[in-house]
């Protein structure tokens, strides 16, 4: 993922940053609960195609941020 684009893009929904998650091809969002898929190397910005973060995602997330 191209660092320049990673830093212009935001959330659609909360309008908070992004992380780039190589593993997953995917964008996500800790303030909406979000992951946007990265198909062809092409971000898919929408909402409808977003899945939901779940419980033991939003958990790690918060667990690394108090390490």
């Amino acid at each position: 993922m191209d660092k320049k684009l990673l830093s212009i893009l935001v959330c659609p929904v909360s309008k908070a940053p992004l992380v780039f998650k190589k593993e997953s091809q995917e964008l996500v969002c800790s303030a909406s609960g979000l992951a946007y898929p990265i198909r062809d190397g092409i971000p898919v910005m929408l909402e409808s195609e977003a899945r939901l973060l779940t419980v033991d995602e939003r958990l790690n997330k918060t667990d690394k941020l108090k390490q």
